[in-house]
């Protein structure tokens, strides 16, 4: 059976500027492809995911995972499902500690919620503008997992860089209410991964002003939302 690198491993066999970054100062495109291979071992070691649709992300060129978040395994998850190698956003205060250079070794991007993250806007669009795949958490934190209340970040990166965006549901990681930190799913459960169709969040003008950003967040909401009903159908959990 081929081994999974460990974190170790993962931390020193690549950097954020290696030659597989996809330009200098970009996320190591080669540590994201390591990172899916650790995702893959923990999470079918895991637990169980039923992954439904991954045949509908993109084979090739820029494109936007839209995932709801209910649990900090929700990342990690998609990391060792999704077909391609994803580059997410993730909060700073993440990267602490080992996981610093881990997180930045396996091709992640720190970002501070708190303010306008020049840095880290470089970084995703350089993602994107380089072929590959971002993933964000639209609702910007851990919640419900409805995509009730959308930040505008995705709409922003969806239209600066022309990539479809493809909704993802995660389902069935979701922790017991009330706990500071959600029990995470029993050890061997189900967990579902859906992935919807490909979306482009414009509305075909090229406008990229605030009201432009503004109508793409309420369609990329609508679409969300939507792909969230559909999947808690398909898998039995609505």
């Amino acid at each position: 059976m081929r081994r999974h690198p460990d974190r170790r491993e993962a931390a020193g066999q690549v950097s954020a500027a290696d030659s597989g970054s996809g330009g200098p100062g970009l996320p190591s495109a080669r540590g994201a492809a390591v990172g899916r291979r650790i995702g893959i071992g923990l999470m079918y070691g895991l637990w169980r995911p039923r992954v439904l649709g991954a045949w509908r992300v993109p084979a090739a060129g820029p494109v936007i995972l839209a995932v709801n978040h209910t649990h900090a395994v929700d990342g990690p998850l998609l990391m060792g499902t999704a077909p391609r190698p994803v580059h997410f956003l993730i909060k700073k205060e993440a990267f602490i500690g080992p996981l610093d250079p881990f997180l930045t070794g396996i091709g992640q991007i720190e970002v501070d919620r708190k303010a306008a993250d020049r840095v880290a806007i470089t970084r995703a669009l350089g993602v994107l503008g380089s072929g590959g795949v971002l993933g964000i958490f639209p609702e910007g934190t851990r919640g419900e997992g409805d995509f009730a209340s959308l930040r505008s970040g995705l709409a922003y990166f969806a239209l600066r860089s022309g990539a479809p965006v493809v909704p993802v549901a995660v389902l069935g990681t979701a922790g017991t209410r009330g706990r500071a930190i959600p029990a995470l799913p029993p050890l061997r459960a189900r967990v579902d991964v859906v992935f919807g169709e490909p979306f482009e969040a414009g509305d075909g003008s090229g406008r990229r002003t605030r009201a432009a950003l503004d109508e793409a967040t309420v369609r990329i909401g609508r679409r969300l939302t939507a792909h969230l009903t559909d999947a808690r159908h398909v898998t039995g959990r609505g």
